[in-house]
């Protein structure tokens, strides 16, 4: 604790965002570059070296927070980076896409705002690759033994580089044309730029990972057939099985899914094309699922040139502050956000009906309507009551040439026949089963991450990976030193 009175004397401060009017003519991050080591000390000197640091049960990584809070105060960015590292692979992903649970829990948070975890983090793990402090791990020597991870998302990731630095050989397999899962296609550039990944990805090849690209396991290759070839195999292929809105209207042109739309921006901007054929551009959207893949779609629609663009909540508009009844500290509130997307399309005006930024909030879609060449033209809503009711007199028409459906995923797709091909046993809500240890009903598979748990976190994706490698490890040798942070029942903390 470099200074005791610095959670008194230092107020909390952001990494500062870009102005508006300049960021949405571009996609890069989202931030000022430079402008958060200068501040980064300072902010570091905030943690309290609390008795009990709520925040390490908060991420389910097991984050040592305060210990490197300490040393970035100190300006160690080498112990740093290994205090970090010794929990998270990949912390320049983290401190860049995760909504910060850590900080929900901070104990300062009871009565000041947080520490900025997630800003001392990403800056930890830029200062580690700017000063060469994350050099490739290769394993002294290889155990014999072969797995195959199926899907290079953040848990594929997390097990491959886990399993691969025990010595085991590890092939990663990947059925779009690029690695990285959700973050190369599913992640827009303005949240994260590719090149952190394409490093990350540089460091597990150099450590010894195999990859597998535009390989689809199930179609491209049997499912059976690559249990067969390898010692086990780890099943992270993620939720990427799409809600749907079953309602009046839904078949018209000009109706997509989010992760239908974000994709083609992000071969946008990795030079696969020159615009993307669902453009936003001079059109009205809405999107429809209040969530950050919502957000994302707002980002990218503003960037793209949308006439307009509204986002509708199903949920009420949540209060500024922690409801301290219902939510109380330190689990992780819904509260109001304002995300760079949302503050951009408030800042822009992008959707003058919302009730703030571009949300309406409470808002249920009832029927699409189209014109006479079966596109959609009007969006037909109602607000509803906390049960989902709809309110008498409340329904309103929102004109509109495409429309987003960003509501969430149930489970695995699948289409490609790798869960039929093995055999796998399903959960009635549409995820693998497993058991305590991360095995599958078939011997030798093992799944975790989104596929098994349901759509989360990516810090949850990375612990997912870290302990199914533990599991592996320990099926393939009888015992295991890797950590295994989480279990396959654990849950965020919650009331």
């Amino acid at each position: 604790m470099a200074d005791p009175k610095g959670f008194m004397t230092t107020p909390r401060q952001d990494w500062p965002r870009r102005p508006v009017a300049e960021r949405v003519q571009d996609w890069d991050e989202v931030y000022v570059p430079g402008a958060l080591l200068p501040i980064i000390n300072k902010q570091a000197d905030r943690c309290m070296d609390c008795g009990i640091p709520f925040c390490h049960d908060a991420c389910p990584l097991g984050n040592l927070i305060p210990e490197w809070n300490d040393l970035v105060s100190r300006d160690d960015w080498r112990q740093a980076a290994d205090r970090l590292h010794a929990t998270n692979n990949f912390p320049e992903f983290t401190g860049r896409l995760c909504p910060a649970p850590c900080e929900a829990g901070c104990v300062l948070a009871i009565n000041q705002p947080a520490v900025t975890i997630k800003n001392v983090e990403v800056a930890i793990a830029d200062q580690a690759w700017e000063l060469g402090f994350t050099p490739p791990r290769p394993p002294d020597r290889l155990s014999g033994r072969t797995v195959a991870v199926i899907g290079s998302g953040p848990t594929g990731l997390a097990a491959a580089q886990q399993l691969t630095r025990a010595g085991h050989t590890v092939a990663v397999y990947e059925k779009d044309d690029r690695l990285g899962g959700l973050m190369r296609y599913g992640i827009p550039a303005f949240k994260m730029e590719k090149h952190h990944l394409d490093r990350r990805l540089e460091q597990m090849r150099a450590e010894g990972t195999k990859f597998r690209t535009s390989t689809a396991v199930g179609r491209d290759v049997g499912a059976a057939e690559l249990r067969a070839r390898y010692d086990a195999v780890v099943i992270a292929t993620g939720a990427t099985a799409w809600r749907e809105l079953p309602v009046p209207g839904r078949e018209l042109a000009g109706i997509q899914q989010a992760m239908e739309y974000l994709p083609l921006s992000n071969r946008v901007c990795e030079g696969d094309l020159e615009s993307s054929p669902m453009s936003a551009a001079g059109k009205h959207v809405v999107i429809v699922g209040g969530g950050d893949t919502g957000a994302d779609c707002l980002g990218t629609a503003v960037r793209e040139g949308a006439a307009s663009v509204t986002q509708l909540d199903i949920y009420a508009q949540p209060g500024a502050v922690r409801d301290e009844d219902t939510e109380p500290w330190p689990t992780y509130p819904k509260i109001y956000r304002l995300s760079a997307a949302h503050e951009e399309a408030r800042d822009l005006e992008t959707a003058p009906a919302a009730d703030a930024d571009a949300r309406l909030f409470a808002a249920s879609t009832l029927r699409f309507t189209g014109d006479e060449s079966g596109h959609v033209r009007s969006l037909h809503l109602v607000e509803v009551d906390a049960a989902r009711r709809p309110r008498p007199g409340t329904g309103r028409t929102l004109p509109v040439d495409l429309v987003l459906l960003a509501l969430g995923f149930s489970g695995p797709d699948r289409e490609d026949g790798l869960v039929d091909q093995l055999g796998l046993a399903m959960e009635p809500r549409g995820t693998i089963t497993r058991d305590a240890g991360f095995a599958t009903n078939v011997p030798g598979v093992f799944a975790a991450g989104d596929a098994a748990r349901g759509q989360s976190l990516i810090v949850w994706a990375i612990a997912e990976g870290r302990a199914v490698a533990a599991a592996v490890d320990r099926y393939l040798t009888g015992s295991s030193q890797l950590p295994a942070p989480i279990g396959p029942y654990d849950r965020p903390m919650t009331v």
